[in-house]
């Protein structure tokens, strides 16, 4: 037999085996020198201002530490974000040492450093001219001959600017609280002027996210929107209220409650605002040819509604009418504008299935935490007031927000909810959380009055 002739038997090729690396093992160098200085940098706070905690303070301070790092895990891009905050903190905390070896207040009026970066009000100030720069370069970008155009990449490093001397801003202001007195120190969460400094980098960062996962930069000249009409709320309540000076805490907010309540609400606040800027994209997208005006009139009006919701603030001795006049004016002239030019926009907005993913995340996540918020407030409330529910106009308008997303998230994971009416939803729902937000203070007296403009 001639073997020579006949063919070698087949090798049956190996089954390739596909293998996901652990999480422990999709660690880079660069992760575990994050962890080593969140480590570090944790113990020490602890080690040095442990006079000023109590035992629940000390508690959230570790559970801090791992919280930080997984995050900074999560997504690489915080780690920086995180070390540059610790090291200009840390810098500031540095140049209110007077020579003596005191830490003195009154040098953010006389030390450089201070006075023009690094103390509080001057970072929340830079961080509030660099919102209103990066919403004009989103819009530059959005608008630019070519999707590379250098734009883009300025637009996203202002924003992460901003956010740094936003948080920058948070701790510093922490720290000089504490430096006017061991009673008045505090987390800086307790005001308008506080929550709205978070809510701006919240907001901001959570784009930003969404940003570098969906590899778009179409929406943050919406979002930004959003950003900076906080931004305008924050300086009229700067100039005419002075309301960055810092106070001591009222008797019910007196409380390590309050250190979890509020972040988690507050979480929830700017990914809800980032969720309704993206259903007024989508609609805009959808409306973008469209020609008879009266079938765009509902998207006008409501537009003009929120924009118009701040006229109603109460201007008792405040001066600041002509202020939110401008205000209007300004808000309305860029929703028409955006509706006048909505189909060179529409252009350039991502597809309706990246901008139904990104509503519904943002919604889904500020729902968890908002849900989180409201439970850790029922339990506050039962150890200020001895219940864990009152009916308080705050608290049945905290449920009517947690309500109408439930409600909403139900109607997709259910029914399938998409497209228009879930656009509609998700915009509308941002007017009834403003009003949670801000209305309630401003016109409904209750236990939650503390926070009256």
């Amino acid at each position: 037999m001639n073997t020579a002739s006949t063919p070698a038997p087949a090798v049956a090729a190996a089954p390739s085996v596909y293998l996901h690396q652990g999480f422990f093992a999709r660690r880079n160098i660069m992760d575990w020198i994050f962890a080593a200085l969140v480590l570090a940098g944790g113990l020490y706070a602890l080690q040095q201002y442990n006079h000023a905690m109590d035992g629940y303070e000390k508690g959230i301070l570790l559970l801090t530490i791992p919280t930080l790092v997984g995050l900074g895990w999560f997504w690489r891009p915080l780690q920086k974000l995180m070390l540059a905050v610790a090291g200009l903190s840390l810098l500031a905390i540095w140049l209110y040492q007077a020579p003596d070896g005191t830490a003195q207040i009154d040098r953010a009026d006389t030390v450089f450093g201070l006075k023009y970066l690094l103390s509080s009000q001057s970072a929340i100030l830079w961080m509030s001219m660099l919102c209103f720069m990066a919403t004009v370069f989103y819009w530059v970008t959005l608008f630019a001959k070519s999707e590379q155009s250098s734009f883009g990449p300025i637009a996203t490093g202002i924003t992460w600017v901003a956010i740094t001397l936003a948080l920058l801003g948070t701790m510093v202001r922490w720290y000089e609280s504490h430096l006017l007195g061991p009673d008045i120190g505090h987390i800086p969460v307790s005001n308008l002027y506080e929550v709205f400094v978070m809510f701006i980098w919240m907001t901001a960062l959570f784009y930003l996210y969404y940003e570098e996962q969906y590899a778009t930069r179409a929406l943050g000249s919406f979002v930004m929107l959003v950003v900076s009409a906080a931004v305008g709320f924050l300086l009229w309540y700067t100039l005419v209220r002075e309301a960055h000076e810092i106070q001591p805490l009222i008797p019910a907010l007196q409380s390590w409650w309050m250190k979890l309540h509020v972040p988690a609400n507050f979480i929830g606040y700017g990914t809800f605002a980032l969720a309704a800027m993206v259903a007024f994209a989508y609609l805009i997208k959808q409306q973008a040819t469209e020609t008879k005006w009266y079938k765009l009139a509902p998207l006008w009006l409501l537009g003009v509604a929120l924009c118009f919701e701040p006229l109603a603030f109460r201007q008792d001795h405040s001066g600041g009418s002509s202020y939110w006049l401008v205000y209007f004016g300004i808000s309305a002239l860029v929703v028409g504008s955006i509706l006048a030019v909505r189909k060179p926009i529409a252009a350039r907005l991502p597809s309706f299935e990246i901008l139904d993913s990104v509503m519904y995340k943002s919604i889904a996540v500020g729902f968890a935490f908002f849900t989180i918020a409201t439970v850790l407030g029922a339990l506050w409330a039962a150890e200020a007031w001895g219940g864990y529910w009152s009916w308080d106009p705050k608290e049945t308008w905290a449920l009517i927000v947690w309500l109408n997303y439930a409600a909403w998230l139900h109607m997709r994971l259910m029914k399938g909810l998409r497209g228009t009416v879930s656009a509609w939803w998700a915009l509308v729902g941002l007017a009834v959380t403003t009003f949670a937000f801000l209305g309630v203070n401003m016109f409904l007296s209750g236990l939650h009055s503390y926070g009256e403009l």
